[in-house]
């Protein structure tokens, strides 16, 4: 199994200080924000990710968000450049770039030229956002889907085309040949997270990409994903395999599950309570309300499971530690309780890869450090030689 890290980069300082009626405002004004927290925040993380190739990770994923203390990359791009010159051999995932607020052509130059500045270790997902980066660039929900796929087809042109031209509904290029161009050929590897989506779902098959199903969805949720991506695989003649499914998790490596819980547990509950409600929540009527989202987004998902998926978002705001203590992506407690958790959740949906958290909430620099550590050396090894030999089919 291949292991990687995934690193949101929240701000350090925790806010909860400034919430009012139980919400930190948004938007959350400059006076708030502190300069230095932010230039020791990206130059410990660097070194966490170094720390990282030491140990033998497979790559780190970057992730993007804008507009909000929940994550400082809002640009993963210029983060996975600054760990390329850090790092000789762990994979860097940009997972991902929001593509509907973003110009398709000048992306297809930044990630060819992370290739080349990586010698050939880029990976390659995207995104189409939340309601809130939508509001703060001025586009429509509702063209949301539209302008991903969009995005993503001149993407592929001018990676692998001569000369390529495009007449888009949102852009238009003529004769165009990008310099530089990936070291991967035909294109660097993609990836794409799913949060529930049917249509990105279909997508992904049609293209052979591997999804990263749910992000806070509940296992049995994750499995009805997984089924209906390799039915859609199946009807574009392809047979799913671990390598298409890459599986999220939360880890925490402490002396048991309750010492973990004892430590971690407030960091993620101030995860779940104010950064990921962030300028977020309050929002997502407006999926339903601009055709961003529908219901018939999520009808594979089975009848039992959909309460749960639907019930999701606000069950974060209120979120205990005894939920967090039964939450099927949280494998914390002793190596050996990490390790046993991450490969049953690996066996049961057919993943052959593994995206891990290591620092939900905004941990000190020294704690997210000691986790990363000692999951390096008393659980990855393991982890590593597993292999998955079964997959979910449809």
């Amino acid at each position: 199994m291949k292991v990687f890290g995934f690193d949101l980069l929240p701000y350090p300082e925790h806010m909860d200080h400034l919430k009012v009626d139980g919400e930190l405002p948004y938007p959350l004004p400059k006076r708030h924000f502190r300069p230095d927290l932010a230039v020791s925040n990206y130059r410990e993380h660097l070194d966490a990710w170094a720390l990282m190739e030491e140990l033998g990770f497979d790559g780190i994923g970057f992730n993007e968000h804008h507009t909000s203390p929940y994550g400082m990359m809002a640009s993963p791009n210029l983060m996975a450049a600054a760990a390329s010159q850090r790092t000789n051999r762990m994979k860097l995932l940009i997972y991902g770039n929001c593509l509907p607020i973003h110009e398709p052509l000048r992306l297809a130059e930044e990630l060819a030229m992370l290739d080349c500045l990586t010698d050939g270790r880029l990976i390659y997902g995207f995104v189409r956002g939340i309601p809130r980066e939508y509001i703060a660039y001025g586009v429509d929900l509702g063209e949301s889907r539209a302008r991903f796929e969009e995005a993503w087809e001149i993407i592929k042109l001018a990676w692998s085309e001569e000369v390529f031209s495009y007449d888009g509904d949102f852009w238009s290029y003529k004769d165009v040949a990008i310099w530089p161009r990936p070291v991967q050929q035909p294109r660097p590897p993609v990836w794409v997270p799913v949060s529930v989506s049917k249509q990105t779902i279909e997508w992904a098959a049609r293209e052979n990409i591997p999804i990263t199903p749910g992000a806070n969805a509940t296992l049995a949720v994750r499995r009805d994903m997984i089924q209906y991506y390799a039915e859609c695989l199946a009807q574009h003649g392809r047979t799913i395999t671990p390598d298409h499914v890459v599986l999220g998790a939360s880890v925490y490596v402490a002396e048991n599950r309750r010492e973990a819980l004892k430590e971690a547990g407030p960091y993620m509950l101030y995860f779940f309570h104010t950064l990921f409600s962030h300028g977020n929540i309050a929002n997502m009527a407006r999926q339903q309300q601009s055709g961003y989202r529908s219901e018939g987004d999520y009808d594979y998902i089975k009848p039992e499971n959909r309460e749960a998926f639907l019930n999701a978002l606000q069950g974060f705001r209120s979120m205990t530690l005894e939920d967090i203590e039964h939450n099927e992506r949280v494998c914390w407690g002793s190596p050996e309780e990490v390790r046993d958790s991450l490969i049953e959740l690996c066996d049961a949906l057919g993943g052959g890869t593994l995206l891990l958290n290591f620092n939900q909430g905004a941990m000190p620099h020294d704690m997210f450090v000691r986790n990363v550590q000692r999951f390096g050396e008393e659980v990855l090894p393991a982890v590593q030689a597993h292999t998955v030999t079964k997959v979910l089919v449809g």
